[in-house]
């Protein structure tokens, strides 16, 4: 498990700007892509019947799309279910907790978790679980994503002002989509480059849960902060571009993972996340 030493710890759930749609559309489609290609047959199964044949890259992004929609939920109360502000890392384990209803949920971390108990709730509806399902499927991406588990005082990134090769942008657009767009590659062509074949890398990734990743994007965050860059070009792309890669697949590993363990009594994580790699 990743083992914390970052000082001082606390949560606030600042609102992020409705601009902080991480990944873009792309980076979601990654991961639910990579997570797609590790699923058990049975896990795929359980998948299909909630999702009536959408795959988990097409249902990736939804969380962001209906932002737009105009009830109250969407407008005024999904927002923070995004990202997390991270102060205190060594408080982290106690927000990793069961959650049964949506008004519960403050930040990612309760959105994911439940998310989680909702899917493994055999009395909940078919609706409540496609909420649930298409939800995990983004916020998942969305703790891979550095800057979700940012400074509530810059708002994950949103209000460093940077330029990308020229172009004014943000330090979290700049990961959202920048140094994703920039490669020109498609979703497909994205996964098929980050895909691993290194069984011992695989099987660090699995060992872990949401609140670690939460807390390695924040240390990633961190760095990048420290790194104080704000005229953005290729060297800048040279270092963070694999940065964004890496994050993309434990993304994505780890989402199969999580759903391989909700829906399949018989999964083991490892082996399974395992199946596709020779």
């Amino acid at each position: 498990m990743l083992r914390a030493s970052i000082k001082g710890l606390a949560l606030s759930a600042l609102l992020i700007s409705t601009s902080a749609w991480s990944w873009g559309m792309n980076g979601h489609r990654v991961v639910g892509e990579l997570a797609q290609q590790h699923l058990t047959p049975a896990t795929e199964k359980a998948v299909n019947a909630l999702l009536s044949e959408d795959s988990l890259a097409e249902v990736s992004t939804w969380a962001d799309e209906m932002r737009a929609n105009p009830d109250t939920f969407w407008k005024k109360q999904s927002g923070k279910w995004h990202y997390i502000n991270i102060k205190d890392p060594n408080k982290m384990a106690q927000h990793n907790k069961a959650i049964e209803h949506k008004h519960q949920v403050k930040h990612i971390l309760d959105g994911i978790n439940y998310a989680i108990t909702t899917l493994k709730n055999t009395k909940a509806s078919k609706e409540d679980k496609q909420f649930a399902l298409k939800f995990l499927v983004h916020l998942v991406g969305d703790a891979h994503q550095p800057f979700h588990a940012g400074r509530s005082e810059d708002r994950g990134g949103n209000l460093i002002k940077v330029t990308f090769f020229k172009e004014e942008t943000n330090l979290h657009s700049v990961f959202d989509t920048k140094l994703i767009e920039h490669q020109s590659l498609s979703y497909r062509e994205l996964s098929d480059f980050i895909v691993t074949r290194d069984k011992q890398k695989i099987a660090h990734m699995l060992d872990s849960r949401p609140a670690d990743w939460l807390l390695e994007s924040n240390q990633i965050a961190e760095k990048i902060y420290d790194s104080n860059e704000t005229d953005i070009s290729w060297g800048y792309i040279y270092r963070y571009t694999p940065v964004v890669k890496s994050r993309l697949l434990h993304g994505g590993i780890r989402l199969a993972g999580l759903l391989n363990q909700i829906f399949d009594k018989n999964s083991r994580p490892l082996e399974t996340a395992l199946k596709t790699v020779k």
